[in-house]
């Protein structure tokens, strides 16, 4: 293990922004939607809004407060703070849960690029809504294009991690993230003055609480939970943040910024989506099939600006995309850069290698290698079930035990208040949440994942 000074964030609002892309990703853009078009809308909303606050900020200020405390990686963090335990196996998971996410995240994330480059060359003109399918059916199956983009993809957030926290994860954050926020607002400002664009902001904002059964309280906790990014590696950037940090406002940023992303991509999709009679609920088909459909069917008459808002909208897929996968890369980098000693080039390519060998297999169990399955899937669905299913609740299950049950409370109580700054009260709830209703919630999502309940 490494005694190298550490690196860290050089200032407050990169520090922010970088942990506020760690959370904004496809989830926020893609899933959201998604969740909400089949739940009740605005009830939803509200639920999720209830499971942000609850679940997601106590769980958050838990894993900052590991991180900052410790001053080590994600994978060192729980051995640093308890000594030869077997807490250490928690950090651990979040590692190689962060390393398998990336692997198959990056191959998706490739997929917007692609998209980028369809929209920008007009591709999506004069296409009927079977030919959307059929052609993002033909693009995912095909043994080389989206390996292409892997690579692309890949290679450019190895690049960011490979110059540092403060030269490259900081300064990549910064451009990023407010380039994200204005295509938000150019594609909402698009969105909401279409016809009968009123139709699906009133979905969003309106309740409809005839749609709400027990599954959507584990749904909406679901989202909360893999929006922020809970359980795969933010103790790793928490290490990163100074002793002037106040960790709990921190978290609350953090959750604000992710939510207010899921929210306006409702504000955007939703109301494009009710302008041409198209409900927002395709799964996973929503952003590459009925999407592209919905932008030449709502600006079909303006061929340009149709294929304009396609490019931003595809632009900011993949910029958010970038931001986690920044992320991803960065807690497994971070741990062999700490425990082995290795430079930060060597060990970012190590992990950038292993991810791509494990993309392309993913990638190809799509086309070439479909008949290759593990417990019954492809290995991409592999993949995503074990990590998102499986490893999340079972790590963030643990950091909340840890947290509220084993550290010591006067330790947490320093974090979570900043040393006084906050009052008593705010360490009392916190601690209750993080005791009793978090590990409940995540237990309760867990359980529901693997049909217990059904």
């Amino acid at each position: 293990m490494t005694t190298q000074k550490r690196a860290a964030f050089g200032s407050r609002i990169g520090m922010v922004l970088a942990a506020a892309g760690s959370a904004v990703g496809l989830g926020n853009i893609w899933r959201f939607p998604y969740e909400a078009g089949n739940n009740g809308g605005g009830a939803f909303l509200l639920i999720y809004l209830g499971c942000v606050v609850l679940i997601g900020l106590p769980l958050m200020v838990s894993e900052f407060l590991v991180g900052r405390r410790s001053q080590a990686n994600t994978a060192l963090a729980f051995e640093t703070l308890v000594p030869r335990s077997a807490w250490k196996w928690v950090g651990r998971g979040g590692v190689l849960t962060a390393f398998l996410i990336l692997s198959y995240y990056c191959v998706v994330a490739g997929w917007t690029l692609e998209y980028m480059l369809e929209s920008a060359t007009n591709s999506f003109a004069g296409k009927t809504a079977a030919e959307y399918a059929s052609n993002f059916g033909a693009f995912i199956t095909n043994p080389w294009r989206p390996l292409i983009w892997l690579f692309v993809f890949m290679g450019i957030t190895h690049y960011v991690v490979v110059r540092g926290v403060e030269a490259g994860i900081e300064r990549a954050s910064k451009i990023m993230m407010p380039l994200l926020f204005i295509l938000l607002i150019i594609l909402l400002l698009s969105a909401v003055t279409l016809p009968n664009a009123g139709k699906g902001v009133e979905f969003l904002l309106t309740p409809d609480f005839s749609k709400v059964t027990g599954s959507t309280f584990l749904s909406a906790m679901g989202q909360a939970f893999f929006s922020l990014s809970l359980g795969m590696g933010l103790t790793t950037y928490a290490s990163y943040f100074d002793r002037k940090v106040n960790i709990t406002k921190t978290a609350l940023s953090v959750c604000s910024i992710d939510t207010l992303v899921a929210m306006l991509a409702g504000f955007i999709i939703f109301p494009a989506a009710f302008s041409v009679g198209i409900q927002p609920d395709a799964g996973p088909g929503l952003v590459f099939i009925t999407l592209p459909n919905v932008f030449q069917q709502a600006f079909g008459s303006m061929p340009f600006l149709a294929m304009l808002l396609s490019l931003m909208f595809y632009a900011l897929l993949a910029l958010a995309a970038l931001t986690s996968a920044i992320f991803l890369h960065e807690v497994a980098t971070a741990y062999l850069h700490e425990e082995f000693a290795f430079s930060r080039t060597k060990s970012a390519s190590i992990i950038t290698a292993s991810a791509l060998v494990l993309g392309v297999t993913c990638s190809l169990s799509l086309g070439p290698l479909k008949d290759y399955t593990l417990f019954g899937m492809v290995v991409f669905d592999c993949f995503d079930y074990f990590t998102a299913k499986i490893m999340l609740p079972l790590v963030g299950f643990f950091i909340a035990i840890f947290v509220g049950w084993r550290l010591d409370k006067r330790l947490v109580k320093e974090e979570v208040t900043h040393y006084g700054e906050l009052r008593d009260g705010v360490y009392k709830l916190l601690i209750f949440f993080v005791r009793y209703l978090v590990p409940a919630a995540i237990l309760s999502i867990f359980l529901n994942e693997l049909k217990v309940f059904s």
